[in-house]
């Protein structure tokens, strides 16, 4: 597997990468975590036409766009783990004719990960917070919590949160799944690995399970040795350096591969497909710093390195007029950079 890096911006701490379709265009996302710093779109074939999202802003942990309202999108804003208290907030972003607007949706104090579930026509909101306070940026004494509401069509009224889940310590991994043909949320913290899924009627109840127990700072899930059953890579524990494949095996996870590069601060996992196979595409912020991608080929584990001393903070996959593209926050080189499949 080989790609071609195209180079988009020097943003220091680039953070955060996301996309939106608008039509038939797709935009690429790309944010600082940074304090008043910048959040860029790129589109056109090459994503050569840049525009400014907004420039005075910062803390963006992620972007989510919404699935069926068209050119908007949710974030999360001023998310810095140096401030007390927390300035962390929701915001929403839409396109216009005169480019993007931002607005204040509410602030949930340490707010880092969250989604949007459409299900049944109602918008629910699922929000996690990495603590419910902290004195200082080392101060883990405290959990973090998942919350959960209903948005309604007007973002600026806001939402009504309700807490789901308490107790969860270093409360940072997050990604999107299905499960029994719905759509689910996986959240990884030290108390292990949760599936959280939405009512199956808007009257109905929330269900979170517990699937993995153990210090989990993040997870990703993809089939991909093509068994019929999705595999689950986890970075252990939060910023760790440990990142292993598990199988489902008799209903429970257990550990078949592991990454074995030396690993230090790894920090980003998506499962995805390139070229039409599934795989894993993580990131490393230390050591090699590298970004990769890992496929089942020959009955054994491959790993392919796409760039090395980049130190990816988060990565998205993307897929546009049949090439596929990973998107690549390089935290550690302090650029946003895109790599388009080419094999």
């Amino acid at each position: 597997m080989k790609f071609e890096k195209i180079h988009l911006d020097d943003i220091t701490r680039c953070y955060c990468a996301s996309s939106i379709t608008i039509g038939k265009e797709v935009y690429a996302l790309f944010a600082s975590e940074n304090p008043e710093s910048v959040c860029y779109s790129y589109s056109g074939k090459n994503f050569e036409n840049r525009e400014v999202v907004w420039n005075d802003r910062g803390g963006c942990m992620s972007i989510v766009p919404f699935q069926t309202r068209e050119g908007e999108f949710l974030a999360v804003n001023e998310f810095y783990l140096k401030v007390t208290p927390s300035l962390a907030k929701i915001v929403h972003g839409r396109k216009t004719e005169n480019g993007w607007e931002i607005e204040d949706v509410f602030s949930l104090p340490y707010l880092h990960r969250f989604d949007l579930y459409h299900v049944d026509g109602i918008d629910y909101l699922i929000c996690a917070t990495i603590a419910r306070n902290k004195q200082n940026k080392e101060d883990w004494s405290e959990p973090g919590q998942i919350y959960v509401g209903v948005l309604g069509p007007d973002c600026s009224q806001g939402v009504a949160l309700t807490l789901l889940v308490d107790g969860c310590y270093r409360n940072h991994g997050y990604c999107r799944g299905t499960y029994e043909g719905r759509v689910c949320g996986y959240f990884s913290s030290d108390q292990g690995v949760l599936r959280v899924l939405p009512p199956d009627s808007p009257d109905g109840e929330w269900r979170v399970e517990k699937i993995l127990e153990g210090q989990v700072g993040e997870i990703a899930f993809a089939d991909i040795d093509g068994d019929g059953l999705e595999e689950m890579m986890t970075i252990e524990p939060f910023h760790g350096n440990s990142m292993k494949i598990y199988k489902l095996k008799e209903g429970r996870y257990e550990c078949d591969f592991v990454y074995p590069t030396e690993v230090d601060f790894a920090h980003t996992l998506v499962g995805a497909q390139l070229n039409g196979k599934p795989c894993f595409v993580g990131g490393v912020r230390r050591v090699n710093a590298e970004l990769f991608v890992i496929r089942f080929q020959n009955g054994n584990y491959e790993v392919t390195s796409v760039e090395d001393g980049v130190g990816p903070a988060n990565v998205a996959v993307i897929h546009k007029e049949g090439i596929d593209y990973i998107l690549s926050a390089n935290h550690t080189k302090n650029e946003a950079a895109i790599y388009k499949v080419v094999e």
